[in-house]
């Protein structure tokens, strides 16, 4: 499924007064866990989940990470604080795919990795498990969406789940409980701005 074209931004026309009313549903009850997918081309969809890691863990929550496309070479910011604060991390990516000199393998890899987050989720020891750049597995082919949404749909009642990542497929984007679309309105990469350490990684 894509996502919304972006062309010149236009905001939201703002309201000339605050609101008076409370915007909440009458009926508000509790989930056991959820299912989030941050979608969309625009920065900040893994940013967010692990915003979301750091959240977690004040509560004192046991976390997972699985990131599908990134590898260590990275050397990710999040991961290094993540570990030291006893996040469970998995790089199951072997970077970009135009950096590849064998897509099979790198597909069998991300096929292992889908594994391993299988069973992670299964398994029932992490409140949250985060699936970093799940999507662009299911989008080239290498992974089926069916194995994801069933997996999703028998987790342990008390497991919650991240996904990240572009085009999300429109049977993760129903089962999901939350998804945001990042729209990209401006961004320094477009600019041949490289990424920087400490904002962009």
């Amino acid at each position: 499924m894509g996502t919304i074209a972006h062309g010149p931004y236009t905001p939201k026309a703002m309201d000339e007064t605050p609101p008076t009313s409370d915007p909440r549903p009458d009926e508000l009850r509790t989930a056991p866990s959820l299912v989030v997918l941050n979608t969309g081309h625009g920065k900040g969809k893994s940013t967010a989940a692990f915003g979301t890691m750091l959240r977690s863990l004040a509560q004192g929550w046991r976390v997972a990470v699985v990131q599908f496309i990134k590898s260590g070479d990275w050397k990710v910011g999040e991961q290094s604080l993540g570990v030291q604060l006893g996040v469970h991390w998995l790089e199951t990516g072997r970077g970009f795919t135009w950096d590849s000199a064998n897509l099979e393998h790198d597909r069998a890899v991300a096929w292992d990795g889908w594994q391993q987050a299988a069973t992670l989720i299964a398994a029932g020891e992490h409140r949250l498990v985060i699936l970093d750049e799940l999507t662009y597995l299911i989008t080239w082919g290498w992974l089926e969406v069916e194995p994801v949404v069933d997996a999703l749909r028998k987790r342990p009642d008390h497991v919650n789940v991240i996904i990240t990542g572009r085009d999300a497929h429109p049977a993760l984007i129903e089962l999901a409980d939350t998804v945001t679309e990042m729209r990209p309105v401006k961004h320094a990469y477009d600019r041949g701005i490289a990424a920087k350490r400490g904002i962009d990684y």
